[in-house]
């Protein structure tokens, strides 16, 4: 009896062994095993820098969301531009007269706060060092976020490794934040190894497009690999894709192209969409797929659809679906187009000197006023 009674749990042992595993890693328990290098990240192109009521629909923001919910959304590679601003360090669009998105360490202590409730997630941190902050500026940030337990720090500062760990050995190691900056001597940073050089582990197609049918394959930066995809593959660099369109207007001025996004962060139909454009870039690469797409307006297309199918993912769980919430807003319409011109004539009369870019930026939507502008 006691040998039956053992024979019959053998069912109940075999289901176990076969059950799915169920915790996710980035949203999909598939990728839990794969190598960080091996996916593909979906990127918030100025992550910080929002088109939303906070900054009265600015025309320089480049997401509908702030960071907390573009994580929530399933992106895991943000990025913003680190700039000097009454001797702190600010997140800034260009400059910081155009949009500031406040200090580096409020953004990081954001991300920590979405981190802390997240343990199975592992974001990517891209800072352009726009001001050249030091390896010692930067860490004071972090040290200000209370960040630093999070990072992960290289094997080697010099050169890009052939592997990287898996999601779930960054998980398991509390390693859960990569953090790359463009650029950093490596040489003379000894107190931040955490802190990438960028081009030292990436190399990144172009990122200045205008015309949808101007997206490139071929590797731009850093210099050593330009315009020679196998030296670029060779390199052990992890492929990074830019597929964001600037729409110019008056005086070679760019903005983000908000009216054309639905189709650039498309999955398929349309010149210069996501999905093929990225089928075209793999082929190129050798099968090898992107490690990271950085896009505007995340939530448009939807981006996260061309990622999953890049990374075999049909199982996500744990998104919030943002792509059938409206971003806009009547706030931002021709009645109020020149609010900010107002400002900016008030700051002059006040005495202050009002940069071209503050004037040409100040109206905000421009609409058909300037041949096209950007249509909210």
């Amino acid at each position: 009896m006691r040998g039956l009674g053992l024979l019959a749990l053998l069912p109940f042992a075999a289901a176990k062994a076969l059950r799915a595993r169920t915790t996710a890693c980035n949203n999909s328990p598939d990728l839990c095993s794969k190598s960080y290098g091996e996916i593909t990240h979906l990127g918030a192109h100025d992550s910080p820098f929002v088109r939303d009521a906070t900054t009265d629909y600015s025309t320089a923001g480049d997401q509908y969301y702030n960071t907390t919910l573009q994580l929530d959304a399933g992106v895991r590679l943000v990025t913003a531009q680190v700039h000097k601003s009454d001797s702190e360090w600010h997140l800034c669009h260009s400059s910081c007269e155009l949009l500031d998105a406040g200090t580096l360490s409020s953004w990081l202590s954001e991300i920590k706060t979405w981190l802390d409730s997240n343990t199975n997630d592992v974001v990517t941190v891209l800072l352009v060092n726009s001001d050249d902050a030091t390896a010692s500026d930067l860490h004071s940030e972090f040290q200000t976020a209370d960040i630093g337990n999070y990072t992960y720090t290289p094997t080697s500062q010099t050169s890009a490794p052939s592997t990287w760990p898996t999601l779930q050995e960054l998980i398991n190691n509390g390693t859960r934040l990569v953090t790359f900056v463009a650029s950093l001597d490596a040489s003379n940073n000894t107190v931040a190894p955490y802190l990438m050089d960028e081009f030292t582990y990436l190399w990144e197609n172009p990122y200045d497009v205008t015309s949808p049918s101007n997206f490139s394959c071929e590797p731009d930066r850093p210099t050593s690999v330009k315009g020679d995809i196998s030296t670029a593959l060779s390199s052990n660099r992890l492929p990074f894709m830019n597929h964001f369109l600037y729409q110019t207007t008056i005086l070679d001025i760019e903005y983000p192209n908000a009216s054309y996004v639905s189709t650039t962060n498309a999955p398929s139909g349309g010149t210069g969409n996501l999905g093929d454009t990225a089928t075209t870039c793999k082929s190129d690469w050798s099968g090898r797929q992107p490690t990271f797409i950085l896009v505007d307006f995340f939530n448009k297309g939807p981006a996260i659809d061309t990622v999953d199918k890049l990374n075999n993912v049909t199982n996500a769980s744990g998104r919030t679906n943002l792509t059938s919430v409206s971003a806009t807003s009547s706030a931002s319409t021709y009645s109020n187009v020149f609010k900010g011109l107002v400002e900016v004539v008030q700051k002059a009369k006040d005495g202050s000197n009002p940069s071209m870019g503050e004037w040409i930026w100040a109206g905000g939507d421009w609409g058909s006023l300037l041949s096209g502008g950007i249509a909210l």
